[in-house]
C-alpha cells in the first residue's frame, strides 16, 4: 500500500501545514482556468471543474510523482474544439475515455521512458514558451463584454484591475522575505479579496466567468453509437489527446524531478492519467493532464508530498458542492496577479545566462521550440519537432566524425581501422575512405572503435564487399560487437562477408 499512497508513508516526512495550504493556493489557481478552457471549448463550465477534481484527485493519489497537480488543462482541451464543434459533447466525452485506454496502455508497455529523448535545449525552449503562453493568457482578464462583442476595459475599471493585480504581484514578492510559513500566492489572494469585500470594489470576479455551483460529478454512459463509424471519428481526436496530455505530463514530470531531486514514475504517471481520463469520460469530465503551472505554484508553496494534490482536489469539490458563493466572489485580479508570477518564476531565466556557451544549433532548437509553442500553443507539436531537429542536427554530427586509419602490416595485408559509428548519415563518408582499385588482395576492416549501427550500414558493407568482390579481393571484417554480429546474421540474404572471430583468451584462474 505504501507504494501507492505516499501519503501514508511514514518514511517520508511531510510537513502539513505547507501541504494543505499549498493544496488551498492550488485550487484557487486552478478553478477559474479550468472553467475559462471549459468555456473557450464551448463546454458546460462544470466540466472543467469536474475534470479539474477528478484528474487531480486520482494522479494526486496514484501518480507517478508527488507534488505534481492535474486537472482540466487547455492542451488536452484545445485538441477536441474541433471535435465538440463537428459532433457535440457526448462524442468529446468518448474521445476522452478512448484517449485515458491509449495512456493507460503507454503506462503498461513502459513507452513513458522516451520522454528522456527530450534533449535540454527542447526542455528549455517548452517551459519557456509556456511562461509567455501563462503569461500572455491573463491579458484576458483586462478584456471585457460589450455589445456582444470582447473588449479591453477602459477608464476606472482598467485602472482598479491594474492597481489590484499590481498589489497581488507585490505581496507574493515581499511576503518571502518576511516569512515562509503561509504561501505568498493564497496570502495575496485573501488580503485583495479582503480589500474588495471590505470596500467594496467593483471589479471582475470568478462570478462573471461562470458559476461554479453543482451537484456530485454525475455517473454518465457517452451516447454514442458503438460502431466502427464511431471509432473512426474519436480515434484521431483521442490519438492526438493522448499524445499532448502525456507529453506535457512527463515533461512536467522531469522538471519537477530536476527540482526536488529525486525521480518520479513516469510509467506509473501515465497509468494514472489514462485513469483519470476514462473516468472524466464517464463522470461529465472535459478530461486533462498534468498543469505545470499549478505544479510549480504548489512546488513553491513547500509541497512535496501527495498531501497537497488530495487537497486542492477536495477543495474544488467542496466549492462546486457549498462554497460556490464565496468563491464566486474572488476578484480575478488576484489570480490573474498569482498566475502573472508563476509564468515569471516559470521562465528559465538562467538559459539566458549559458547562451553563449550553447552550440548555435542548440539556441536555435530552444528558440524554434519556444516559437512554436508560443505561436500555435502546440505544446506536443513544438516538442516532437525540437526533438526532430535535434535528432537530425546530432545524425549530422555524428556522420562527421566518423574516420579510417589505414595502414598495410608486414604480410602485405591493408588494415581500415574506423572510428565512429556506422549507420545511414555516415555511409557515403565511409565508403568513400575505400580505394578498392589500389588496395592489396586481402583487405581487413577493423571495427573496434565503431560499430554497424543501421541496415544503411549493413546495406554499405554489402555494397563494398561486391567492389572488393568484382576486383578479385577479399575483404575481412574484425571485432564486431555481439549487436552487430547478429545484425550481420539477420542480414544473410543481403551480403556476403567474412567475420575474423576474435581470439579467446584463457586467463589463468586463481585456486
Amino acid at each position: 500500500m505504501t507504494g501507492y499512497l505516499n501519503l501514508f508513508d511514514f518514511k517520508q516526512k511531510v510537513d502539513y501545514k505547507n501541504e494543505i495550504l499549498a493544496g488551498l493556493t492550488v485550487a484557487m489557481t486552478m478553478m477559474p482556468e479550468s472553467l475559462s478552457f471549459a468555456i473557450l471549448a464551448g463546454f458546460p463550465p462544470l466540466a472543467g471543474l469536474y475534470a479539474a477534481f477528478i484528474m487531480g484527485l486520482v494522479t494526486a493519489v496514484f501518480g507517478g510523482r508527488p507534488g505534481m497537480v492535474s486537472g482540466g488543462a487547455g492542451a488536452t482541451v484545445i485538441v477536441l474544439i474541433a471535435l465538440m464543434q463537428s459532433h457535440g459533447l457526448e462524442y468529446v466525452f468518448a474521445a476522452v475515455v478512448l484517449a485515458g485506454v491509449f495512456q493507460i496502455l503507454v503506462g503498461i508497455f513502459r513507452l513513458g521512458k522516451f520522454i528522456r529523448l527530450v534533449p535540454q535545449p527542447v526542455m528549455y525552449g517548452f517551459v519557456n514558451g509556456l511562461a509567455v503562453i501563462i503569461f500572455t493568457s491573463q491579458f484576458e482578464q483586462f478584456k471585457t463584454i460589450s455589445g456582444g462583442q470582447q473588449v479591453w476595459l477602459s477608464g476606472k475599471p482598467f485602472w482598479i484591475m491594474t492597481g489590484l493585480v499590481a498589489l497581488t504581484v507585490a505581496i507574493v514578492l515581499i511576503v518571502p522575505k518576511l516569512t515562509k510559513a503561509i504561501p505568498a500566492s493564497l496570502v495575496a489572494i485573501i488580503v485583495v479579496f479582503a480589500l474588495v469585500l471590505g470596500f467594496g470594489i467593483d471589479t471582475k470576479t470568478v462570478k462573471d466567468i461562470a458559476s461554479v455551483s453543482g451537484g456530485f460529478p454525475p455517473f454518465h454512459f457517452p451516447s454514442v453509437p458503438l460502431n466502427l463509424e464511431m471509432l473512426q471519428v474519436i480515434f484521431p481526436y483521442a490519438l492526438i489527446m493522448a499524445g499532448v496530455g502525456l507529453t506535457e505530463s512527463l515533461l512536467t514530470l522531469n522538471l519537477v524531478d530536476e527540482i526536488i531531486g529525486n525521480r518520479g514514475n513516469g510509467n506509473r504517471e501515465c497509468v494514472a492519467q489514462g485513469s483519470a481520463n476514462i473516468l472524466n469520460g464517464f463522470f461529465f469530465g472535459m478530461g486533462g493532464c498534468a498543469m505545470i503551472a499549478q505544479t510549480f505554484v504548489n512546488i513553491s508553496a513547500g509541497a512535496r508530498a501527495r498531501l497537497s494534490g488530495i487537497i486542492a482536489a477536495c477543495t474544488i469539490l467542496v466549492v462546486i458542492l457549498f462554497g460556490a458563493p464565496v468563491i464566486e466572489k474572488i476578484p480575478m485580479a488576484a489570480l490573474t496577479g498569482v498566475m502573472i508570477m508563476v509564468a515569471i518564476g516559470t521562465f528559465e531565466w538562467g538559459s539566458f545566462r549559458i547562451i553563449n556557451k550553447m552550440p548555435k544549433q542548440d539556441i536555435f532548437v530552444g528558440i524554434l521550440v519556444a516559437v512554436i509553442t508560443i505561436w500555435l500553443r502546440n505544446l506536443a507539436l513544438a516538442v516532437l519537432i525540437g526533438v526532430i531537429i535535434s535528432a537530425l542536427v546530432f545524425a549530422w554530427e555524428s556522420a562527421k566524425r566518423i574516420r579510417a586509419k589505414k595502414y598495410v602490416d608486414q604480410n602485405g595485408v591493408k588494415h581500415y581501422e574506423i572510428y565512429g559509428p556506422l549507420f545511414f548519415g555516415s555511409v557515403m563518408a565511409f565508403t568513400e575512405k575505400f580505394d578498392v582499385s589500389n588496395d592489396p588482395k586481402e583487405v581487413i576492416i577493423d571495427f573496434k572503435e565503431s560499430r554497424i549501427a543501421d541496415m544503411s550500414g549493413i546495406d554499405a558493407l554489402n555494397k563494398l564487399t561486391e567492389r572488393y568482390k568484382k576486383a578479385d579481393k577479399k575483404l575481412l571484417l574484425r571485432h564486431l560487437s555481439e549487436d552487430c554480429r547478429l545484425l550481420l546474421k539477420n542480414a544473410d540474404s543481403v551480403i556476403e562477408v567474412n567475420v575474423i572471430e576474435d581470439p579467446t583468451y584463457k586467463l589463468p584462474v586463481e585456486g
